[in-house]
């Protein structure tokens, strides 16, 4: 199917440790409705190694002119998919972005106003030296429980450390007080509890429910690209700018 131009584009942003990868098999979906997409790399999701130049690691504001520079560069008006801690500069993005129609936070942070993802979580930063945090030990669990065996492998491959700073940055400007926002509370999740995500998307307009793990991106892209094209046509309100 061709993309139906009078759409909007969704603008994909992914969580810790992950990278655009993550969601082809959405991005695949969605191109079979009809649905434009992009999918940004966030800097913060790198090995300390790629860093040759010794500058310090990425931090979520870096994160969020990434995400800002590619609305820019999206013609039409856009709908941004936020994954897990993706919603701290998501948030921060859309805040400035004139064609931004709506956020879509999928079990992610949707941060307000000097909170950050640790001060949302109530828990320390992790300092070992390097600067980052390697993925969970066990992130075929905790993020992909319910993920095909061969696909979850391929996943934890990919998976990169994260820069500390990116969870320890506050927010500065939080774009869901203008622009309509929407929350997907993943029912199964191992690694943000149901309950905290509950709690966040009180902040939301609407709240839609899946029964999967963090990652359904990956567990079950076809369910969610659909209702990804529903809140998309019908569940976000008219902007309140």
């Amino acid at each position: 199917m061709h993309a139906d131009t009078d759409r909007p584009t969704f603008l994909l942003v992914h969580g810790a440790w992950h990278g655009a990868w993550c969601w082809d098999p959405v991005r695949a979906a969605l191109d079979a409705d009809g649905w434009r997409s992009h999918a940004v790399d966030l800097p913060s999701a790198n090995h300390p190694a790629d860093r040759r130049d010794g500058t310090r690691p990425a931090g979520m504001l870096d994160d969020a002119d990434v995400i800002r520079d590619s609305l820019r560069r999206i013609d039409g008006p856009v709908v941004v998919i936020a994954h897990s801690y993706g919603g701290v500069p998501a948030t921060e993005a859309i805040a400035d972005a004139k064609n931004v129609a709506g956020a879509v936070y999928l079990a992610a942070f949707q941060a307000d106003v000097g909170e950050s993802m640790l001060t949302i979580l109530g828990t320390p930063a992790p300092d070992d030296g390097t600067g980052h945090t390697p993925p969970y030990e066990d992130a075929r669990r905790i993020l992909f429980d319910d993920v095909p065996e061969a696909e979850a492998r391929r996943a934890v491959a990919q998976l990169r450390p994260q820069s500390v700073r990116a969870s320890t940055e506050r927010v500065t400007a939080a774009g869901w007080r203008t622009v309509p926002s929407a929350y997907i509370v993943c029912d199964r999740d191992q690694a943000l509890d149901p309950s905290r995500q509950r709690e966040l998307a009180k902040r939301a307009d609407s709240v839609h429910r899946l029964p999967s793990s963090h990652s359904p991106f990956l567990s079950m892209p076809r369910r969610l690209a659909t209702l990804l094209g529903r809140i998309a046509t019908s569940s976000l309100p008219a902007p309140r700018r």
